[in-house]
């Protein structure tokens, strides 16, 4: 079989745009790839790209001068993990505080990780992870 070398990307489907690209700016410090009236790309630590689409703007798919994308869209509480070292816990935590983003919850996991859960402007659920939480991380 073929392998896999990670996710490259990730999406969310927000109501406002420009709210949600400010949000990952000043509180998780993610920089703009490329943007229009429907998406933005954020890179996340020069390797993998979080896509924010506007909720609806996708689903009669994007005709590029390479090709086209199929159409997508998506509902509801989502979920996403960012890395962390976990040297870098404490000052996570001490932002979101700075930026007056909640944490909704922290777990000391059992292969000695910790995860910090709050939410976006949309209600999606982001977690900052240090390695330990998973077998493979």
């Amino acid at each position: 079989m073929p392998s896999l070398t990670g996710v490259l990307e990730t999406s969310l489907y927000v109501d406002d745009l420009a709210r949600s690209i400010q949000f990952y700016q000043s509180v998780l410090g993610l920089q703009i790839l490329e943007q229009d009236d429907r998406f933005c790309a954020l890179n996340v630590s020069g390797r993998q790209v979080l896509l924010l689409f506007l909720k609806g703007a996708s689903t009669n798919g994007s005709i590029l001068p390479g090709g086209r994308i199929p159409p997508h869209d998506g509902e509801g509480q989502l979920h996403l993990a960012f890395a962390i070292a976990a040297a870098e816990l404490a000052a996570w935590e001490q932002q979101l505080q700075e930026k007056g983003v909640p944490i909704k919850s922290t777990v000391a996991w059992s292969r000695g990780g910790h995860s910090l859960y709050f939410r976006d402007p949309d209600d999606h659920l982001l977690e900052l992870a240090t390695p330990g939480v998973w077998s493979t991380y």
